[in-house]
């Protein structure tokens, strides 16, 4: 059986649910392990997907590691659960690693592929430049899948909500404060992402990228000097010190593309990039290119989007 650990506090997410169907795809039996707030309709929604049961603990809110460790490596043990499926983001990277040095168990970090006939898994390596496959010898495997890797698949399957208390010990860690991003739409899970440099010469004229990104229904991002000068708050960084993303669209506005924020993004389906300068790097990597001033560019491409929306709805 496999044992997916989900992270819940701040509601499910879409990558949540891409972990259960990955690992429906893989097994038969898929538990899925939880703790927090989240309600028994919203955890039985995992039964869409193809997990028969969801364990939660609501004693502890997750956010401390080593608690997180102990009730995962508990029940991994207790179910003799032969994989373990996390989702590659902030909390499944500082889990994960834990969880496998407890259990005895080889890991594959950031898989982007179901595996191999030989049991290879398919990961990105040297900041997405190339991929490379990593195979796990030992009983238990450990796996964290990165966002959008995978297309979401009904599966649908009667799923049992339990509550459990395990025996995690006392938290070390006191919570000061919690500040969640603005945004409806978190940046890995999102299709679309209209992201923007400084070529767009100051926070003012913002707006146009808003907008684009609200008629695309997408996320909106920004290139690293921009969030360094304070233009865009971190959150919406991206690159390879920033948010590792891999929508389905990634529209480039005013970035010159550099190696460092090409390995954030190169994972994308699709690349747009709209730049004043033809020999900017971005356009080696992109799919379609648009040479021209943004100020000009994007307020048309956002007026023909809305028209034919209107068009076609």
């Amino acid at each position: 059986m496999i044992l997916v650990y989900i992270s819940s506090q701040n509601g499910i997410s879409k990558s949540a649910f891409e972990a259960v169907s990955y690992a429906r795809k893989l097994d038969t039996y898929i538990c899925v392990l939880t703790c927090g707030s989240a309600s028994e309709a919203q955890l039985s929604a995992f039964g869409q997907y193809g997990a028969q049961k969801v364990l939660v603990d609501r004693k502890i809110d997750g956010s401390d590691a080593q608690q997180l460790t102990r009730l995962i490596t508990q029940y991994a043990q207790e179910l003799n659960a032969s994989t373990l499926i996390f989702t590659h983001d902030f909390v499944g990277k500082a889990i994960a690693p834990r969880v496998s040095v407890k259990l005895k168990a080889g890991m594959v970090a950031g898989a982007i592929a179901l595996p191999e006939a030989n049991g290879s898994i398919k990961v990105n390596v040297f900041s997405g430049k190339a991929s490379g496959f990593v195979k796990v010898n030992s009983s238990i495997r450990i796996i964290s899948l990165l966002a959008n890797s995978i297309p979401l698949e009904i599966n649908e399957t009667s799923c049992k909500v339990e509550e459990i208390t395990g025996n995690t010990g006392d938290s070390k860690i006191k919570v000061i404060s919690v500040k969640k991003p603005d945004g409806a739409i978190p940046l890995p899970e999102a299709e679309i992402v209209v992201s923007a440099g400084r070529g767009l010469k100051g926070p003012e004229n913002w707006g146009m990228i808003e907008t684009l990104a609200q008629t695309l229904g997408a996320a909106t991002a920004c290139s690293r000097p921009v969030a360094d000068i304070g233009w865009r708050p971190h959150h919406e960084h991206v690159g390879q010190t920033g948010v590792a993303i891999r929508p389905n669209l990634y529209i480039a506005v005013g970035i010159s593309g550099a190696i460092q924020h090409l390995a954030g993004v190169n994972g994308s389906k699709v690349i747009v990039v709209v730049n004043t300068d033809k020999e900017a790097p971005f356009f080696k990597a992109a799919d379609y290119g648009v040479i021209g001033d943004a100020f000009d560019v994007i307020p048309k491409l956002n007026a023909a989007l809305v028209k034919f929306k209107a068009a076609n709805n």
